[in-house]
């Protein structure tokens, strides 16, 4: 044999062997990993890697909880429900209907990719009223680290990656400092964010119903989260409320420390959707707000500016008097050129500053009022065109003076609850007409029987029969003075009889 061709056949015996060991290399490897995938689908299907899941959800949403059996499909797992219970803010937690599959990709890097994870139904239950840091308030937190769990074999991984989450209804009820909130029929979808520990969610449909009575439930059309290391920054959410109004708010929440922050606005509302059903058939228009609110004095607090366009005031006892007084209709229905207000929310106290209320050249009312609880404290400037109150001797006078605006102005306190409000004025106006009355009463007695005549529509004759009971009765002054105070006032200002020295004419 030749040295070429012993050389040949060394070449072509070592490249045999080569190949061999590659293949059996190959053929070891996929046994190896055959293995590898029955023992981790094993450990999968077995009741440890239930307990590790009930674990990890348990150490996630702050609660003690257990899913039912799983029903395993090669990857895919279904179970019917997940119970749990907290002693923090998540106090009861309900998961009806999971699905989900487990990714095994993961697991060189340490962790169980859990992907397309849908949920029916998500039941919670939370108490917010420890905000502000409190042991109570920082049970919620998506934790990727070891779950407490003895089961998990040790080569196996202990962390969890959520790839995403579709919940097709949610609902919340939850205690707050100011109240019980609520929402029902939310779709919930969660997605990865790119960075560890950040996830997208969006929110659609659903009802809102929170514990500020003034503000009806609201209806989400859509919002715009992100969850990063414990905060959620709310990017933008749209709804509607009431009839046809519109809310936009954005914010942020910090769920360690408890506190957060909004702010938006509210469009197109109808008065008469605000107001109770007495001020509704009086106060109409189209109300808007731009609003802030946060927690962190350790309490709600809510702040804004108000506004009103198209405003009219109908059939109040002010605009009747009004018409009576000036003998023509244009105090009858009273269109609002200014209507508008800063205000503040706090539990249990409600303020309006800077509040305005004008018909350009009729009527101008400007001031501020607090509400606590149901006492009222308000202190006003009231403006009336001249010669409004000529009719009652000595109110433009000695009570009203002339200032800007073309109008006369007097001051006015508002004291009192909302079931009996009191003001200052009526008594200064009595107190200002009850000797010029007494004046000139010989001049003009049959100017006033014929006034009280065209308000009472008495007979003329009975009228004039009547005449030296006017001041008793308080038609006159009195009657005249709290029609005008019960209309800028409202209903239900308790009026204030006359002293008993002035009840009866001097002979």
């Amino acid at each position: 044999m030749s040295r070429r061709s012993r050389r040949r056949r060394g070449i072509s015996g070592g490249t045999g062997w080569l190949g061999k060991a590659a293949i059996g290399l190959i053929v070891v490897g996929l046994i190896g990993a055959a293995v590898l995938y029955t023992m981790i689908r094993g450990y999968l299907h077995s009741e440890g890697f239930r307990r590790f899941l009930s674990a990890k959800a348990s150490m996630v949403t702050g609660v003690d909880g257990e899913f039912t059996p799983f029903r395993w499909e090669g990857l895919a797992v279904d179970t019917s429900t997940f119970e749990g219970t907290g002693n923090g803010i998540v106090r009861d937690l309900r998961i009806e209907g999971l699905h989900t599959e487990v990714g095994v990709g993961g697991v060189r890097r340490g962790v169980w990719e859990i992907r397309g994870t849908r949920v029916q139904r998500l039941d919670i239950t939370l108490d917010a009223r420890n905000a502000g840091g409190t042991p109570a308030f920082k049970g919620v937190k998506i934790d990727q680290g070891s779950a407490p769990s003895a089961d998990v074999p040790g080569w196996l991984p202990t962390k969890v990656e959520l790839m995403s989450l579709d919940l097709n209804e949610v609902m919340v009820k939850a205690l707050l400092n100011q109240g019980p909130f609520s929402a029902s029929g939310l779709k919930v979808r969660v997605e990865p964010a790119g960075k560890k520990q950040a996830y997208r969610i969006d929110l659609a449909d659903g009802t809102l119903r929170q514990p500020i009575a003034l503000v009806p439930e609201i209806r989400l059309d859509r919002a715009k989260l992100r969850y990063q290391d414990g905060q959620i920054f709310l990017s933008n959410a749209t709804a509607s409320a009431w009839k046809n109004g519109r809310l936009s708010i954005s914010g942020e929440w910090n769920a360690s420390a408890g506190q957060y922050s909004a702010e938006g606005d509210v469009t197109s509302v109808k008065c008469e959707e605000i107001f109770n059903e007495d001020w509704a058939k009086r106060f109409t228009g189209d109300m808007s707000t731009d609003f802030s609110m946060d927690n962190r004095s350790g309490v709600l607090e809510t702040h804004g500016h108000l506004g009103i366009v198209n405003g009219t005031l109908t059939a109040l006892p002010l605009l009747d008097s009004l018409a009576a007084y000036a003998d023509t209709r244009r105090f009858r229905v009273l269109s609002l050129s200014d209507a508008r207000t800063d205000w503040r929310w706090t539990s249990g106290e409600t303020a309006f500053n800077n509040l305005v209320l004008a018909s350009e050249g009729l009527m101008r009312l400007e001031g501020n009022l607090t509400i606590r609880g149901r006492n009222l404290d308000g202190s006003f400037r009231l403006g009336l065109a001249p010669g409004t109150l000529a009719t009652i001797p000595g109110a433009e006078t000695d009570v009203f003076s002339p200032g800007e605006r073309g109008l006369v102005w007097a001051s006015l306190r508002i004291s009192g609850t909302l079931d009996d409000p009191k003001e200052d004025l009526t008594d200064r106006l009595i107190e200002a007409a009850g000797m010029r009355m007494f004046d000139i009463l010989p001049e003009t007695g049959e100017k006033v029987i014929k006034f009280t005549n065209s308000v009472l529509k008495d007979a003329p004759t009975k009228a004039i029969d009547a005449g030296t009971k006017i001041l008793d009765k308080g038609t006159g002054i009195v009657e005249g003075v709290n029609g005008v105070l019960d209309g800028i006032l409202g209903s239900g200002i308790k009026k204030p009889e006359l002293p008993p020295e002035e009840k009866t004419l001097p002979p």
